[in-house]
């Protein structure tokens, strides 16, 4: 037993390990039943704390996902039956998901054909009396502009909720992504920057939405704050029949304490995590600089991405007449393992498109919600027509020579179809 343990250890903590830093120490120390930092120090305790230092921010609030995080954000904000939020119409189905289960109206924004992000041009004409909070997606690890969200938010008194899912530590004008906005939503799902398996967080400096969110995501509670999450910090008072807890409707979005445990090893390690992956985005970079049909993400100068992944545009159909298919095909014969591509615009996710949730999560017998889901993708061109050409170049490798074999493949399907076109 003890030999197939030691031989389990020493392959967790290979060079080129996705867990071989302090993770395996603090799951040792969350499974000690009697160590009685679990209780007086919860794991979820210390990896918000953490999180808040990190980011200079006030408040931390941990979740189970970085969807039920977007969920408890809506709810602070006081989202509510037949309200608005806006969002990009090219972003994961998260978005108009926690719209409705808040009984609210997703409002998709067409893309900006070279960041590929939410155009903040094309944000006001979506605003109107019903409008909520505008929902910015950070996504490839590049910053939306942020300027100008919030300048249209401060006009019209709208809430700000950044997902940096795909964005941490990126900045925009100095400023971490996730501090600029009114709350922000983070995710710890596998493939991110740093990982619990599963787990999010959100972060914001406003004492009385942080209050909501930890409500929201810890059953109503009425002993959480906005700083406090543990709901045993009255025991006696717990005991007693007539004691009544909950004082808020609420679900059960909290995060296990072992997956904290995870995340805070994570955590200290993600400026390395980070730094790895923007190195190996140079690498792409090298390859693709006099390529004119192959065009990376553009990062404006008063950004820095982190480069969730390697987003580009392929344009090699209409300059080769290789379709996106095909160039996968080739890229993963020359030696490459995959490539990703875009996220289909919600307006044709099967979801949208057959509206399921009328009826259920949705009254559809109430004039609030008539003909308020009628958008198709034809609504917004740019996003229509940049998808399809989208790749995601994988940037999450731990051992930067797998990642060169990934870079030469690209190299070498570049040169064999210039060749031979």
């Amino acid at each position: 037993m003890i030999e197939k343990f030691e031989k389990l250890i020493n392959k967790i903590f290979n060079p080129y390990g996705k867990f071989n830093k302090n993770e395996l120490k603090y799951v040792l120390q969350y499974l000690d039943s009697e160590n009685p930092e679990n209780e007086l120090n919860p794991w979820s305790a210390r990896l918000e704390e953490a999180f808040s230092d990190k980011f200079n921010v006030e408040f931390a609030i941990a979740h189970n996902s970085g969807t039920s995080t977007l969920h408890s954000c809506l709810y602070a904000a006081g989202v509510g039956a037949g309200d608005e939020i806006i969002g990009p119409v090219q972003t994961g189905a998260w978005f108009p998901y926690v719209c409705l289960h808040q009984n609210a109206v997703p409002i998709y924004v067409d893309s900006d054909p070279n960041t590929f992000l939410m155009d903040p041009n094309e944000i006001e004409k979506k605003i109107t009396k019903k409008t909520k909070a505008i929902i910015p997606t950070h996504m490839h690890g590049l910053s939306s502009k942020m300027d100008e969200i919030m300048k249209i938010a401060e006009h019209y008194n709208l809430y700000v909720i950044e997902d940096c899912a795909q964005s941490f530590l990126a900045k925009y004008k100095e400023k971490f992504v996730g501090t600029i906005g009114h709350m922000s939503s983070f995710s710890f799902e596998t493939k991110k920057h740093m990982t619990s398996g599963q787990g999010g967080i959100v972060l914001t400096n406003d004492n009385i939405l942080a209050e909501k969110i930890r409500k929201h995501a810890g059953l109503g509670y009425k002993t959480l704050t906005a700083k406090q999450g543990m709901t045993r910090l009255m025991p006696h008072e717990f005991q007693n029949p007539y004691f009544k807890r909950h004082d808020t409707l609420a679900y059960n979005y909290r995060l296990p304490d072992i997956c904290a445990a995870i995340a805070l090893a994570q955590l200290e390690d993600l400026d390395n995590k980070v730094k790895r992956r923007i190195k190996i985005a140079r690498m792409y970079d090298r390859v693709l600089q006099n390529v004119d049909w192959i065009i990376p993400q553009k990062v404006p100068d008063y950004c820095e991405s982190t480069y969730w992944s390697y987003a580009v545009k392929y344009l090699g159909e209409q300059s080769y007449g290789i379709s996106w298919e095909n160039f996968y095909e080739m890229f993963n014969n020359n030696g490459g393992d995959g490539f990703y591509g875009a996220l289909s615009l919600n307006t044709d996710e099967i979801f949208m498109k057959e509206k399921d949730f009328l009826g259920t999560y949705i009254p559809n017998d109430y004039d609030l919600f008539k003909n308020r889901f009628s958008d198709d993708s034809e609504m917004y061109p740019i996003a229509k027509k940049i998808q399809p050409l989208l790749i995601q170049f994988k940037t999450g490798y731990r051992n930067l020579n797998i990642a060169e074999k990934s870079v030469n493949a690209l190299k070498k399907t570049i040169q064999q179809i210039q060749k031979n076109g």
